[in-house]
């Protein structure tokens, strides 16, 4: 037995389940003594055991056992079975039954045979049903005996792959086996009576799908990527492969084996890459790996089963894409000594016109890769002094400009600057490169003068005042500079926003004035800052303009009077209960608010009289009555409120009182709420009677109304209801015949030339569709009762 644990088979061990056989080292199955086989095949279970890893594997081994005749009389030989070879090339019955002869004659043994597997080869041609094996008991001499097969492949899914004859039992397959499908099967063989009565146990049948090679491998991915670096040595790893095959693996026609097919393009050698064939693993196998010449290759790989043999595997082909990645083998390198360009400062982030740096790795046949280190260059100006107007950024393309403003220039400033730049590699180079890693180049730049917006010095400006001040106050001279000395320009000033229109600029000095009075209790106030933007424009072409923004921070006078707080509210008819709690609110600030002094006024004297007023603190006071006792009712209290401010201002507030009874908690009553209203026990008792007089009108009212519809209903009408037309759907059964039908004469609509049949006619009656001639004639005065048979009535009713 061939056994391989991929460590040497060190220290692995041998045993078999028998102890007639044994295994040696090297894998050498041997009988252990002189015996005697009594079957025509025999099966043994080898083991392989690692100590150290505790790992078992087993194996099946079946032998084939001879006779002696066919062998000269030497001893039985074992060897391995053939796959696909069954067991009736040594007979095509088989006995699991097995008696023996005893002095009483024949009898069962509680043991039975173990049955050997029955090998079946896939993609069988037939014919089919093909006979596998016959199945037999040796009673069948005595009685009749019915076979039959049970399991999966039998009578359970997949259903009938397998039958058997019941009576010969001939065991038959009945189609073409697929071992990717299923590789066994399991199956009990039964005989039984023709009462169905056992006559033998069930014995176990195992058939076994032979591998035949009918796939072909699959690689995981149809394209692989991978990368080395340029310059690598020999044996560098670069990536795997991996293809499957469906088939058996522990077969040749599982076991897949690659090899490179083509190598594109074949520079600089044509093979620059290899590959193991039983794992995958691509590594280089050649030097002058040069992303510079070669910046990729492209590998077709193919995997063939049946261990690699191309004339009786299957192949297929996969796409081995390797990219040769950038190292920092070339220094960057500038074009020239010298260059010029110009700016100005309209664009300080705009580079210079002309490119100062590159390097091999960059451009050119031999760059580097866009975008790495390698690649990028990093300049630096040297130049004392005006290199800080200047920086560089990491270029994004082959001789792009990377000279970049750091800062503004100002032409007024400086005309022209004169840098010395040094370019370097953002990485290293590479070891064993013998060159300067650096690069040294001189640019002038020059300053074009364009048209610079002006602008105010202090922005945003803040000035304090107080408010309140008068129309026309001037306030301050927001003024703006124009940074073009070497340009005769005038500047103009506007108003860009003023939310309140509380002011006006001066166009032409930038002086500010007020249109208003300030008010910092303004709604357009925020934080007691009013903020108001200005624009400074020139005449330069084209022109160029500026904002800035002034604040003004005002400051509070003591221009509000308290307000007294609340405006309404009650308390009972009697003192001692409760009392009223009140302030004040100013809108201004401090000092200019509390703490208030509240005061009853003298006048009326009724006021001091009935009410008094205790101070809380400064916030607060209290409200309640003087007297023992007030009448319920409605009640208007003057209160003068002082404030802090100075000078200080008053404001003489009036809050309504409801004065009512309350119960023993100190809450109004429900009639005293009513009391308190205004509404004396007379005065409730009028309205109550009054809606009673109301209700009972309504009433008369209603029944009056419905004696009348009673009346009206009970009357007889001159016609007939049925005979009335005015809400009846008169059928005639005819329908216009279409323009046929449509010949009228229409002379009987038109007037006629005598009148004397209308004039004629009873006056008070007369057609509709007929023009009325002279003047219309009075209808007679209805009597008061009308007659019951009167026209006149009916119309009415």
């Amino acid at each position: 037995v061939k056994f391989n644990n991929c460590a040497g088979n060190k220290g692995v061990r041998y045993e078999t389940n028998s102890l007639d056989f044994k295994v040696r080292a090297d894998g050498t199955l041997y009988a252990a003594h002189h015996l005697q086989v009594p079957s025509k095949q025999l099966i043994l279970v080898v083991t392989a055991w690692d100590p150290q890893t505790l790992g078992r594997w087993e194996a099946m081994v079946r032998f084939l056992v001879a006779e002696k005749s066919q062998h000269n009389g030497h001893k039985p030989k074992g060897r391995k079975a053939v796959p696909g070879e069954l067991v009736q090339q040594q007979s095509d019955t088989l006995l699991p039954w097995r008696q023996h002869q005893s002095a009483n004659g024949l009898r069962r043994q509680k043991r039975d045979w173990v049955i050997p597997p029955i090998n079946v080869p896939e993609n069988s041609r037939g014919p089919f049903p093909q006979q596998l094996v016959r199945i037999r008991s040796d009673k069948d001499k005595e009685i009749h005996i019915r076979y039959s097969i049970t399991g999966v492949g039998a009578d359970q899914p997949p259903m009938e792959v397998f039958n058997i004859d019941p009576v010969s039992g001939r065991m038959y397959v009945t189609r073409p086996m697929d071992r990717e499908e299923r590789a066994s099967y399991h199956l009990r063989a039964h005989a039984v009576d023709m009462n169905g009565n056992k006559v033998e146990n069930p014995i176990d049948l195992y058939i076994y799908v032979i591998d035949m090679n009918d796939n072909r491998p699959e690689f995981i991915n149809q394209v692989y990527n991978g990368s080395v670096d340029e310059g690598s040595k020999p044996g560098t790893y670069v990536m795997t492969v991996t293809a499957n095959d469906a088939d058996d693996g522990t077969t040749a026609n599982g076991m897949v084996r690659y090899r490179i097919v083509t190598q594109t393009p074949q520079s600089p050698s044509q093979n620059m890459f290899t590959i193991n064939s039983e794992t995958g693993d691509i590594v280089t196998v050649a030097a002058g790996l040069d992303r510079e010449k070669v910046q990729q290759y492209i590998v077709i790989v193919q995997a063939t089963d049946m261990e690699g043999n191309l004339n009786y595997g299957l192949s297929n082909t996969a796409t081995a894409i390797i990219t040769v990645t950038d190292v920092n083998d070339n220094p960057p390198e500038f074009t020239t000594s010298t260059a010029a360009g110009w700016c100005n400062i309209e664009q300080p982030w705009k580079g210079v016109r002309t490119s100062v740096a590159i390097t091999r790795d960059l451009t050119g046949s031999l760059m580097g890769q866009a975008g790495s280190r390698n690649w990028g260059g990093m300049g630096l100006p040297t130049t004392t002094g005006t290199h800080s107007h200047f920086s560089f950024s990491q270029p994004k393309g082959p001789r792009e400009e990377i000279q970049h403003f750091s800062a503004a220039v100002d032409y007024e400033m400086n005309r022209a600057f004169m840098l010395t730049v040094m370019v370097s590699n953002q990485a290293p180079l590479a070891s064993g490169i013998q060159m300067s890693f650096q690069s040294t180049a001189g640019v002038t730049i020059s300053v074009t003068d364009v048209n610079e917006a002006p602008y105010f010095p202090t922005n945003h400006k803040l000035i304090r005042l107080e408010e309140g001040v008068p129309t026309g106050t001037v306030l301050t001279t927001f003024s703006a500079v124009d940074p073009d000395r070497f340009m005769q320009q005038a500047v103009r000033y506007s108003k860009l926003s003023d939310p309140a229109n509380w002011l006006n600029i001066n166009a032409t000095n930038g002086q500010i004035t007020t249109a208003a009075v300030l008010d910092r209790e303004s709604d357009y106030i925020k934080n007691n800052v009013y903020e108001a933007t200005f624009l400074a424009a020139d005449n330069g072409i084209p022109p160029a303009s500026g904002t800035g923004t002034l604040q003004i921070y005002l400051i509070d006078i003591n221009d509000n009077a308290p307000e007294l707080l609340p405006k309404e509210a009650q308390i009972c008819e009697k003192p001692n209960l409760n009392v009223i709690n009140i302030t004040a609110a100013d809108a201004d600030i401090d000092p200019n608010v509390g703490p208030f002094v509240f005061e009853l006024p003298s006048v009326p004297s009724a006021v001091r009289k009935n009410w008094t007023i205790t101070r809380l603190n400064g916030d607060y006071a209290q409200l309640s009555l003087r007297i023992m006792y007030l009448e319920a009712g409605v009640y208007d209290v003057p209160i003068i409120v002082t404030d802090s401010g100075n000078p200080p201002l008053y404001n003489t507030s009036v809050i309504k009182v409801k004065v009512c009874p309350c119960d023993e908690n100190g809450d109004c009553t429900t009639i005293g709420a009513v009391a308190a209203a205004g509404l004396g026990t007379g005065a409730i008792i009028a309205i109550l009677i009054c809606i009673i007089i109301l209700l009972t009108m309504v009433l008369l009212f209603v029944v009056w109304m419905k004696r009348r519809e009673k009346e009206r209903h009970t009357k007889q009408l001159l016609i007939d209801p049925e005979d009335d037309v005015r809400d009846n759907i008169l059928k005639y059964d005819e329908e216009g015949g279409g323009e046929e039908d449509q010949d009228y004469d229409l002379s009987q609509l038109q007037q006629p030339e005598t009148m004397d049949h209308v004039l004629n006619k009873t006056p008070g009656v007369r057609r509709v569709d007929e023009r009325p001639i002279g003047a219309e004639p009075q209808y007679p005065i209805r009597p008061v009762i009308p007659h019951p048979g009167d026209i006149g009535d009916f119309i009415n009713e």
